[in-house]
């Protein structure tokens, strides 16, 4: 016999050999229908696995987040199977579930086009149908790779010859198709369901090395229901209309000159006024909370990197260079070194600490062009960074004075509602694991105390401390990760800082790394997507444009536009020659937060007709009356703290 522990802590003693079919139908006849997988002692292994010893036993199902992934990694095999049955001279190479479904890669001559979509979305549905079993094969390598050889699947065969000689290889059937993989699955092609949707064709090279073979990825969603999956689709779709490289084309904000300057922005004149907005934003909200501003080179001595060991972890994204004196210099990719010179400037006592160090600074990191995305991802932004120096003591209150700080913020854009993660040690990383632990244990504590949510994200930290992680979710559902509190001792023992104590001796301080929006670039991004490009008043370049109904009216516009700009509006006037439908229109997309309308009743009236953006409704007000209710929305939140 052995004991089987549940989640809820109870006990079931069954015989040995016992597999999570049969433990699901001993717990109810619903989650044996729905079950998918089993945790066994932390592992995820198939339905099918006999259990030998006690163990502690979680069954998996399309609720939980693991099992999900199982689903869509055997969609991913389910796919393949279809477009093998469809197309016999296919190759079939990786397929792995991804955040919110999976891919294929094939090789084919022919190129796979969106138009084959419903062909292989029919074959998959008829394979389910079939409810073919997974059946989990294990081989000796060579006679994997004879397996495969003779079958005509050269890219499988290549995998298992980079495999050390005495690995046993893992292969998954379901009816006339066999895949390797290590699993696990789901216990047969039935238990997909049918909300799988093919998304989209891509090239990829074979092992992402440019210098092979360039392969055909097929992108696919998969979900446990056909509601989540609806969900998923309707969001995509909305999100395509918020995507910020198209508002910001037709917003006139910013673009990219892929081949001079690639994943650096050219900000146009309205761009550059939200960019200037949000730093004018961050910088009122810190002078007030009592942090100094400073600004360090962009072009430094590579040594500094080496000192911090960001050369070390990140020396392949960093953009250096030889001087004539045959010395390297490295264009900055983090600001912390910086930091750290400006600190050690003078003698800094413990009455000096916390000592609150801002700086907006340009940093240059190298990313591959595949991953560029926009204002989402590039190699040239701006951090609103800033590092605090404290005393141990103060490290816990000023962690929690940070984290109020990122909340309040937040607030002010619209995002309330904000996840944070703990992100522990990474496999490589700097430092003693004593300085480790006191650093995990003071954040966690820290969290706790003041009655913060936190999830655990292991292994993720930064390799010189422990990190914070606040991750928003916008309008439409989706999750951003901004900015980021690290706790970190490391540093300022390489650097050699200090501060003199009550006691007069010398002390190390700790550091803590913070940024609130993360990148000006990319938080303009999220803040343009989660708006659909319709920002609050205060942060919009362009507040107001007034329109006259015809040029009889012009005068009278301009005397608008004048008196709100006088007060400190940003209005300008629409005086062409063209039909007023159209000029709402084209300032609509343009996504000009309010629409003045004037004609005769306006200009006899000293009134106007104001359209918001977004709205049919319209609104008559007297000039003053406007004024005075415009000057307060645009109000920079904070101003007057």
């Amino acid at each position: 016999m052995v004991a089987i522990k549940l989640p809820d802590g109870s006990v079931l003693d069954m015989e040995s050999g016992v597999n999570g079919f049969d433990i699901a139908n001993k717990i109810s006849a619903n989650l044996a229908k729905a079950a998918l997988a089993i945790n066994v002692n932390g592992t995820l292994q198939d339905l099918s696995t006999p259990i030998t010893t006690d163990a502690t036993v979680t069954i998996i199902t399309g609720k939980d987040k693991e099992g999900l992934h199982i689903l869509r990694h055997t969609c991913s095999h389910v796919m393949a199977q279809a477009v093998k049955e469809l197309w016999p001279d296919v190759q079939v190479t990786i397929g792995p579930a991804i955040e919110n479904g999976f891919y294929y890669d094939f090789s084919r001559k022919e190129p796979f086009t969106t138009e084959d979509f419903a062909k292989i979305e029919a074959k998959m549905h008829e394979i389910v149908k079939r409810d073919e079993k997974l059946e989990r094969i294990v081989m000796p390598r060579n006679e994997a790779i004879k397996f495969f050889k003779d079958l005509g699947e050269n890219y499988k065969a290549e995998i298992i010859e980079d495999l050390p000689e005495s690995e046993t290889i893992s292969l998954y059937r379901q009816g006339n198709f066999t895949d390797l993989c290590r699993g696990p699955h789901v216990p047969s092609t039935g238990k997909i369901g049918d909300a799988f949707k093919l998304m989209k064709v891509a090239g990829a090279y074979w092992r992402g090395d440019s210098t092979k073979e360039m392969l055909q990825r097929i992108y696919a969603t998969a979900w446990a229901s056909k509601k989540e999956l609806d969900e998923y689709i309707t969001m995509m779709e909305e999100a395509a209309k918020r995507d910020h490289r198209k508002l910001g084309r037709e917003m006139d904000l910013f673009h990219f000159e892929p081949e001079y300057a690639p994943g650096a922005v050219f900000w146009h004149d309205k761009g550059y006024k939200i960019y200037r907005k949000l730093i004018e934003y961050m910088r009122n909200r810190q002078e007030h909370n009592g942090y100094i501003e400073i600004s360090t080179p962009r072009v430094m001595d590579r040594v500094l990197w080496e000192t911090s060991g960001h050369w070390e972890k990140y020396g392949a994204h960093n953009y250096s260079g030889q001087t004539e004196d045959k010395k390297w210099f490295c264009i900055k990719p983090m600001n912390c070194p910086g930091g750290l010179l400006v600190y050690k400037q003078g003698i800094k006592s413990y009455r000096d600490l916390p000592l609150r160090v801002a700086e907006f600074g340009k940093v240059n990191r190298y990313e591959a062009s595949g991953s560029l995305m926009g204002l989402m991802r590039v190699r040239e932004f701006t951090q609103d960074d800033a590092h605090i120096f404290c005393t141990p003591e103060q490290m816990e209150e000023e962690c929690i004075t940070t984290l109020k700080l990122i909340f309040n913020i937040y607030e002010d854009f619209g995002f309330d509602k904000v996840k944070i993660y703990l992100s522990t040690r990474p496999e490589k990383r700097i430092g003693s694991d004593e300085i480790w632990d006191l650093c995990e244990k003071s954040l966690a504590h820290a969290l706790e105390k003041h009655g913060y949510e936190y999830e655990i994200n292991e292994g993720e930290g930064a390799f010189y401390g422990p990190k914070l992680e606040f991750i928003l979710k916008d309008a439409i559902g989706r999750e951003w990760q901004c900015g980021t509190i690290q706790v970190d001792m490391n540093l300022p023992q390489r650097f050699d800082i200090s501060y003199i104590g009550e006691d007069g001796e010398k002390h190390q301080p700790v550091m803590l790394h913070r940024a609130l929006f993360g990148s000006i670039e990319r938080f303009l991004g999220i803040l343009i997507e989660n708006h659909a490009g319709r920002l609050p008043l205060w942060l919009s370049p362009e507040q107001v444009v007034v329109a006259p109904v015809t040029s009889d009216f012009d005068a009278y516009a301009e005397e608008v536009a004048k008196k709100l700009n006088a007060a400190g509006l940003k209005a300008k006037t629409d005086l062409r020659n063209e039909k007023i439908t159209y000029k709402i229109r084209e300032h609509s997309v343009a996504k000009i937060p309010v629409i003045a309308v004037v004609g005769a009743k306006e200009q006899e009236n000293k009134t106007v007709t104001i359209r918001r953006i977004g709205s049919d409704k319209q609104e008559v007000l007297s000039l003053n009356d406007l004024i005075a209710k415009l000057v307060e929305e645009a109000k920079m939140p904070h101003m007057e703290e």
